[in-house]
């Protein structure tokens, strides 16, 4: 019987939505036209990217090479690519940039575990309940907008020097993203899927699994992507409190030693590899919602 009223709920889904598409005149055939000019439009904007990219380079470069800014302001874009090989060779702060970096991916990563555990129930929580929305929303709302240094000193006097200061920094600038995008989702969800399948006898959880979840899946997604992005920008915050390596320690030291050139580097790695994380959650949601986004 269960597997029976899984199915109908399924099949109930995929009759209100073919039932939208025809409403609507939408071909189910993909239009070569269209994806051609979709192809032209992203070729365009990647090669219009590495020119602007290529162009504050060369901009560097003429400033640092005619002297109109000082080496310990700005240096040039050799020394600082002559940096960034030999912190791979010989490190900083007795520590290798691979290690810095590993101790920076894994403060990150186990904040973004704990906050993808915890904000996507509280969100659907939010979404679907109204006492929750009560209790849980203005908390949320409250803190979301204070910059996390200045909740800093509360979480070290609290919870002291350690690396669990550290992570739940992070992760607080994590959770509000995540759990705001996620109620958002959870009430955008069509309410006619969720008739549907109720008419068809689904329980709370087959309308969780089959429906809310999958729904809202596009505003999750979107949701870890702005979380990660601003829990990338709190790492450096994080690791101003007695660490020893990190790419934000990293930063932070070579800044109190006017090391320009390191602190250049640092920052160059940083933006590389939230790029890279970016980017890899871009194709993640391409992959699991092809659809969200597309012109119509």
């Amino acid at each position: 019987m269960k597997s029976s009223a899984t199915g109908q709920v399924l099949q109930a889904s995929d009759a209100v939505s073919l039932s939208a598409a025809s409403s609507l005149h939408v071909s189910a055939a993909p239009d070569p036209y269209r994806q051609t000019d979709t192809k032209v439009r992203q070729t365009s904007i990647g090669v219009i990217s590495l020119l602007t990219l290529a162009g504050v380079v060369v901009l560097w470069w003429a400033v640092t090479a005619w002297g109109y800014i000082d080496p310990l302001f700005l240096p040039s874009p050799q020394a600082v690519a002559s940096r960034v090989l030999r912190l791979f060779s010989v490190g900083y702060m007795d520590a290798t940039v691979q290690q810095h970096l590993a101790a920076s991916l894994w403060r990150i990563g186990l904040a973004l575990v704990a906050a993808v555990l915890l904000a996507i129930p509280t969100g659907i929580a939010i979404g679907r309940n109204r006492i929750a929305q009560g209790i849980l929303d203005p908390l949320i709302e409250f803190y979301r907008p204070i910059p996390p240094l200045a909740y800093l000193p509360l979480i070290v006097i609290w919870f002291g020097i350690g690396e669990l200061s550290k992570v739940l920094l992070i992760y607080l600038a994590i959770f509000a993203p995540i759990t705001i995008a996620t109620a958002g989702g959870v009430r955008n969800v069509d309410p006619v899927k969720l008739r549907a399948a109720q008419s068809l006898g689904a329980t709370r959880s087959q309308l969780l699994r089959y429906i809310i979840i999958p729904s809202a899946l596009p505003e999750i997604l979107t949701g870890l992507r702005i979380g990660l992005g601003v829990g990338w920008s709190t790492l450096v915050a994080s690791e101003l409190v007695a660490a020893t390596r990190g790419l934000g320690f990293m930063v932070q030291s070579a800044g109190q030693f006017l090391a320009t050139d390191v602190v250049m580097a640092g920052i160059l790695l940083i933006a590389v590899v939230a790029f890279v994380l970016e980017i890899g959650l871009r194709r993640l949601q391409a992959k699991l919602v092809p659809w969200h986004g597309q012109a119509r």
